[in-house]
């Protein structure tokens, strides 16, 4: 069905005439000018992600329900990496001629399932046309205690850096996908080009014989590397790291969301903290396709999990005195310390020589 039949208002209340509240916060979501929310003894989180298409996703290898779990994931991710609790969602969108009423169930089924998972309730946005290709724009609103809230610039010397599950897989996903599309377009090409001479010629049976190699390409292998292409397709934000933090009675000094590469966001917390960091190599935690993939592709796999990004695991600075709990939590690992301004930002490799660390990450402005 062209997305025209219903117009705007007919599609979203298309996508949304069965929506459930699940927060009491939540007093009035779709259906006015403005949602209404209710905080009355807690603090309010906000957080906004734009999505390009061409720019942060390409859906030649990305479906839309995947797109729409990833869009609404990114950002619940940021309000647990505040130490809060995400609670409200809205939804904006530019969309071309090309895309379908079907299209946008299956993009909001997406978006339902990470909320679903989380709690958390879609409560209004916006649509519009676009010339340029899909456009996404997601805000996540949440909660937490004035004292629970975890900013970038709280980092202490000698507090311990800890980041949760592991690094590079996310990138390694998208140089795997980038590659096989790459594959792919060159053999289209390259068999239209045919197609195009054999049909100049007047040679019907070779472009017979072309049109079916084209029909016939075969599709890409991922066996074996199913983990990197899920790490970059099904982005998962790490509210269960939260939770565990709370239940072992860990209150991180800084934290943020790994989306950029473990680098950047090290530099970020250095930065607005006043302090330096020491990070070991051997320390990183990395997946094993990850470490093959990397040297399939001649890549070096610590630059890989250092720069990287899209994991949307949490890296966070405890108190030493935490050592023994951190020790303790499962998928969390130990991987530096936070050391005073002067002595810089450090990697020490694992042959113990030290270099600057870099922030190298996704830069989208660059």
């Amino acid at each position: 069905m062209e997305i025209a039949t219903l117009g705007e208002f007919g599609l979203i209340e298309r996508l949304t005439k069965d929506l459930e509240k699940k927060n009491e916060s939540t007093k009035y979501g779709v259906g006015d000018d403005c949602a209404v929310l209710h905080y009355p003894d807690t603090e309010v989180l906000v957080t906004t992600d734009m999505l390009m298409e061409g720019v942060h996703f390409d859906l030649t290898y990305i479906d839309l329900q995947h797109l729409g779990y990833k869009s609404a994931m990114v950002n619940i991710s940021d309000i647990f990496a505040m130490n809060g609790t995400p609670r409200q969602l809205t939804i904006s969108l530019a969309l071309s001629k090309r895309f379908t009423v079907e299209d946008l169930e299956t993009f909001y089924q997406g978006v339902r399932l990470a909320c679903d998972k989380w709690g958390v309730d879609i409560v209004g946005g916006d649509t519009t046309s676009s010339y340029t290709g899909l456009a996404i724009s997601i805000t996540c609103i949440g909660e937490a205690r004035k004292e629970d809230i975890v900013y970038r610039n709280g980092a202490h010397n000698t507090d311990l850096i800890c980041v949760s599950g592991d690094l590079g897989a996310a990138y390694m996903g998208l140089q795997l996908l980038e590659r096989e599309k790459s594959v792919y377009y060159s053999q289209v090409d390259d068999l239209q080009k045919k197609m195009a001479q054999a049909k100049a010629s007047g040679d019907t049976k070779r472009l017979s014989a072309l049109s079916q190699q084209l029909a016939n390409i075969e599709k890409p292998d991922f066996s074996g590397k199913e983990y990197l292409l899920q790490r970059q397709l099904q982005t998962e934000a790490r509210g269960d790291i939260i939770a565990k933090l709370r239940a072992a009675g860990i209150h991180p000094t800084a934290m943020m969301d790994v989306s950029d590469g473990l680098s950047s966001e090290l530099m970020h917390i250095c930065k607005q903290s006043g302090v330096g960091c020491r990070i070991f190599e051997k320390e990183l935690p990395i997946d094993y396709q990850t470490a093959v993939m990397a040297e399939e592709m001649n890549m070096n796999v610590t630059t890989c999990a250092l720069n990287g990004g899209e994991d949307y695991e949490l890296v966070f600075t405890v108190p030493i005195g935490d050592l023994e709990k951190v020790r303790e939590l499962e998928d969390v690992r130990l991987i530096g310390h936070i050391t005073e301004a002067k002595y810089g930002h450090i990697l020490v490799t694992r042959d113990n020589q030290e270099f600057e660390l870099k922030a190298q990450g996704w830069n989208p402005l660059r």
